[in-house]
């Protein structure tokens, strides 16, 4: 029978692709948007999706480092196997960079983070107008970045489900056993 993933970190990859999917659509949406108190609603919404990714990656982390990661089958080439390491060593910098680059966006525009309007997160730097562009690009170009990955792996887990049928897709999901 093929090692599966724990159910904690088959709970976290799935709240985790869900969210990190909505937090790219809404900020697609939200900088198409005019400049209106709704805007502003949903500037804050994307922040608190952001900080709530960030706090939950560092939880899927560390349950990944405790538990590990069942071993890939052996009709997977060595390179596969060097390439899917890789590409999820990315997939973890990434869900980092991403929203702490749009906290240090946020703060070199000079707006705190107030997470849910209650919590008012720590002002690691002054506002910086001359970095703000600079923040704004990375944090563009790392969710653009992230949403490549992202298509990658999904591609990649597809290609093992439809193609290889190797059970490797089947050892993420929720409550399935695999044979």
């Amino acid at each position: 029978m093929m090692q599966r993933y724990t159910g904690l970190n088959i709970f976290f990859h799935w709240l985790l692709a869900v969210m990190i999917i909505i937090a790219f659509v809404v900020g697609t949406i939200m900088t198409d948007m005019h400049f209106s108190p709704l805007k502003l609603k949903v500037f804050s919404w994307h922040k608190w999706l952001g900080v709530t990714i960030l706090g939950l990656v560092a939880l899927r982390l560390v349950t990944r480092l405790i538990t590990g990661a069942p071993s890939y089958p052996d009709s997977m080439s060595a390179w596969q196997q060097r390439l899917a390491h890789w590409m999820h060593g990315l997939l973890y910098v990434l869900m980092f960079a991403v929203p702490l680059s749009g906290y240090f966006y946020t703060l070199a525009a000079g707006y705190p983070v107030v997470y849910f309007g209650l919590i008012e997160l720590p002002v690691l730097m002054p506002a910086n107008p001359e970095l703000k562009p600079t923040l704004e690009l990375t944090h563009e170009l790392l969710s653009k970045v992230l949403a490549v990955a992202f298509f990658a792996h999904l591609g990649a887990a597809l290609k093992h489900l439809l193609i290889d049928k190797d059970g490797l897709f089947q050892r993420m999901l929720p409550m399935r056993r695999t044979s």
